[in-house]
């Protein structure tokens, strides 16, 4: 690559944690274009009309901007810990689609009209069938992380947040090791950096290994 590839980001967005993580472990460096959600750049808007992160621009000017697209696209450039061997597309969907559902409703009850379901004992009940998945290996495809635990990684780390005295009390030892261990892991570390939103004439800031 003679020219990094653009990417725009969000630090806190769990979508843009994965694909950041899958640029790192590839060792692609990217311009990181941070956003503020808030007050989305217009060369954002233009790339994807879309208007979400993560979204990462090549030098061919592809536009790339589903999450699981971007890990794909980085893993097919380098794999050097075979991440793609454990990608586990029945796990992922499940994740993307009931528990996405389930964690936003918990999360932000606010923001949803009341439908009688208690969405945080429907998203634990779907973590119960990880914790049964992680007794026969310590990761959730094998005994090393894989795509799929870090496709599923930020979001469960977000459910955990919401009450994390309540969440350390849940009959999910396993996954609850499964989860600190990707925490404290050196590589969430360094996706983690924080960065001001960047503005159209900005010097650029390269991120990557």
């Amino acid at each position: 690559m003679s020219q990094p590839p653009v990417l725009y980001s969000f630090r806190r967005c769990p979508y843009a944690m994965r694909a950041r993580m899958a640029l790192w472990i590839a060792g692609i460096t990217v311009e990181l274009r941070e956003v503020k959600l808030a007050a989305k750049p217009p060369e954002l808007v233009a790339a994807s009309p879309k208007a979400t992160v993560p979204v990462l621009v090549p030098e061919d000017g592809t536009v790339l901007d589903e999450s699981l697209d971007i890990m794909r696209w980085a893993l097919r450039w380098s794999d050097p810990e075979g991440w793609l061997a454990g990608e586990d597309a029945a796990l992922i969907a499940a994740n993307d689609g009931p528990f996405k559902h389930h964690l936003d409703r918990a999360k932000y009850p606010n923001r949803y009209e009341p439908d009688g379901v208690d969405h945080r004992a429907a998203a634990l009940a779907m973590l119960g069938l990880l914790e049964q998945r992680l007794e026969a290996a310590r990761f959730l495809c094998g005994p090393n992380r894989t795509f799929t635990d870090i496709a599923l990684f930020p979001f469960i780390r977000q459910f955990s947040g919401i009450d994390p005295d309540w969440f350390a009390a849940q009959p999910l030892p396993r996954l609850q090791t499964w989860l600190e261990e990707l925490v404290t892991s050196a590589l969430f570390a360094r996706v983690m950096q924080k960065f001001v939103p960047w503005k159209a004439g900005d010097a650029p800031i390269l991120f990557g290994p």
